[in-house]
């Protein structure tokens, strides 16, 4: 289900594909501010999907954990705000 603990990830890095250990995400594009909307994927029963942003291809890898992604980089840290 998509809210605030669902993984985002990246391709800044421009990537054929880059693997993940879930199969619902979102899809950012590049970080921000170079980033497309984000698009919530779910890849169902399937094991890879397609960003239909960036043409990103991620597959699902079992042995990865729900944050993680190969390559590491691609996992999106959203900055920390500036507390005034």
């Amino acid at each position: 289900m998509h809210g605030p603990a669902t993984p985002k990830f990246t391709n800044d890095a421009g990537v054929a594909e880059i693997r993940i250990g879930v199969k619902e995400f979102e899809c950012v594009g590049a970080t921000p501010p170079n980033d497309h909307p984000h698009v919530f994927l779910d890849m169902g029963r399937g094991l890879e999907t397609i960003c239909p942003y960036c043409s990103t291809h991620y597959k699902f890898d079992a042995g990865l954990s729900a944050g993680e992604a190969s390559p590491a980089s691609a996992v999106f840290h959203a900055a920390a705000k500036a507390h005034a």
